[in-house]
Formats: C-alpha cells, sequence, structure tokens
C-alpha cells in the first residue's frame, strides 16, 4: 500500500487581520486555518488514493493550541494525523520545522511519498520541503502541476521558464505542488463529523535544540497602501510631451 504523508502548517487566516490608526497589523482577535497551499497537497493525495491504494497521514508542527489544524486536515480526506506539538514551536523559522520533521519521519514514519504546499502564504519562503527531502535522503520536485505513478516512479509535470518539464522520480521522494495542480474541496457535514473518529498520534516535544536567537521575530508589521494619482492628458503631442516630462520628474523623485 502506497503511504503518503502530507505536510500541513496552521496560519493567521488574512480575513481576520485588523491595522490599527498607526497602520500596524493586529493579531490578537486573528483564526487561524490551514495553509491554503497545503490543502492543495491534501486534495492530491485524496485523488491518488482513488487511483492507487494508499493511505495518507497529516502532519503538521505547531503549539498545542492548534489543534483544530488536525481536525481540519482529517476532514479534507487524510486517514489519520500526527500532531507534533510543544510550546517550544512557536515562531519557528524553516531549517527548524524541517529538522522537527525529520527526526519524526526517520523514527516512526515510513513513507513512499511526500506532498506539500510549494509554499506557506504567511512566508512563502519554499524551504521547508526542499530542507525535509535532504535531511531525509530523498529526492524532492518543486512546483508540480500534476502527478501520476508507473511503475514505482513519480511522473511529475512542473513549468520550467517557458515550457513544460516532464520529471521522473523514484520513490520515497517529495513534491512540492503548485496551486494549479486541482482545486481543494470543501469539507462537508459528514466529513468534519467522521474526522473526529480517525486516529491521532501525538508527539510530544522532541530532544531538539530549538535556538532561540534562530526563531522567527516580527519587529513591525504594517499595512500595505497603494496610492494612485490620476491624471488625465489630452491625446495629442502636447500631451505626450506632458507625459514624458512626467515621468522624468517621477525617476527622479525615485532616485
Amino acid at each position: 500500500m502506497l503511504k503518503i504523508l502530507c505536510l500541513c502548517k496552521w496560519v493567521a487566516d488574512e480575513a481576520y487581520i485588523r491595522s490599527d490608526s498607526s497602520g500596524l497589523l493586529d493579531f490578537s482577535t486573528v483564526e487561524y486555518r490551514i495553509n491554503e497551499y497545503d490543502r492543495n497537497a491534501l486534495e492530491e493525495a485524496v485523488r491518488l488514493k482513488r487511483e492507487y491504494e494508499a493511505d495518507i497521514t497529516a502532519v503538521t508542527v505547531t503549539t498545542p493550541e492548534h489543534g483544530k489544524a488536525i481536525k481540519d486536515a482529517l476532514s479534507r480526506g487524510a486517514d489519520r494525523a500526527c500532531f507534533i506539538t510543544s510550546p517550544a514551536y512557536a515562531d519557528l523559522e524553516p531549517a527548524q520545522t524541517a529538522a522537527i520533521l525529520a527526526a519524526v519521519i526517520k523514527e516512526q514514519m515510513p513513507v513512499d511519498l511526500i506532498l506539500c504546499g510549494e509554499g506557506s502564504s504567511d512566508l512563502y519562503a519554499s524551504q521547508v520541503g526542499a530542507r525535509l527531502a535532504r535531511s531525509l535522503g530523498i529526492p524532492s520536485i518543486g512546483s508540480v502541476r500534476k502527478l501520476d505513478i508507473e511503475n514505482g516512479e513519480i511522473i511529475a509535470e512542473r513549468k520550467n521558464l517557458n515550457a513544460m518539464e516532464r520529471v521522473a522520480v523514484p520513490m520515497p521522494c517529495l513534491a512540492a505542488v503548485s496551486p494549479d495542480i486541482n482545486t481543494p474541496r470543501i469539507p462537508g457535514i459528514k466529513d468534519t463529523l467522521a474526522a473526529s473518529k480517525k486516529p491521532v498520534e501525538e508527539v510530544a516535544e522532541l530532544p531538539l535544540a530549538i535556538e532561540e536567537k534562530r526563531r522567527l521575530k516580527r519587529t513591525a508589521l504594517k499595512y500595505a497602501r497603494i496610492e494612485r494619482t490620476v491624471k488625465m492628458l489630452p491625446a495629442d503631442a502636447a500631451g505626450i510631451k506632458e507625459l514624458a516630462r512626467i515621468l522624468v520628474s517621477e525617476s527622479r523623485k525615485g532616485g
């Protein structure tokens, strides 16, 4: 049976983020959700399960209060979940997250295919997947838009500059999928109810040193505002000359 592991990150829902009068973003009342790019990975895992005999495990590294992420992942089609949690796992940077995942997978999770989103909606560093694959000593493919399995190999299509590239990778391997690969389903009531009956393994804090100086620290985060100045110019030689003057003037201000 094909063993599929889906990585899921729990991120702030942008719809709940507000800004104060100074323009600083307020996260005090924010809700959290599964990273939208990881939803594509879960949906692709479910598709592969329909076509091949497969077992799907969703795994996340986060702090204890974010356990809701597990139920959400299970409602989207995962058969079981692994909740790697500790209060020390707040504000991890990608290398730390990858190290924690690698430690757990090496110890207790046999896997044929690891799926993840190509980035996260909060950082979009695109580092965890590649670093995890390196730690496990398996090949990785990024920006995957289509996946198939043939003769024990993953056949992946991805965009490469102005062309489409088709590659074959032996399993076990890791694939970071792009949003173009599918459209994730919205879980129904039956899916949500079934999620509470699926097995969840909780892994407590691992004996890995989390260097405080390497944690992500948010010093400031401001609301981005774009202001546009519109000026109507006549469609004649005088208008073109005035446009050139404005462009030269603005470029000098920016330089």
